[in-house]
């Protein structure tokens, strides 16, 4: 098995704080973060999350005026 992820590192890995990846742990989130709980900790697959990034992506699309 590879390394989990703490909510920490997820918050690192995306550049956010610790409280936005909890909020978007829960369940009424509207595009949950794909993890899962041990216990009272959520941990977190990388290739989930990046998996999880790449869907959400939007691109930026240069308009001439």
């Amino acid at each position: 098995m590879k390394h989990l992820l703490t909510v920490s590192e997820v918050a690192e890995l995306l550049q956010l704080p610790v409280s936005w990846v909890y909020s978007n742990t829960r369940h009424d989130a509207r595009d949950r973060i794909p993890g899962f709980r041990l216990g009272k900790y959520w941990r977190f697959r990388e290739e989930d999350v990046q998996a999880w990034l790449e869907d959400h992506r939007v691109f930026m699309v240069k308009r001439k005026f």
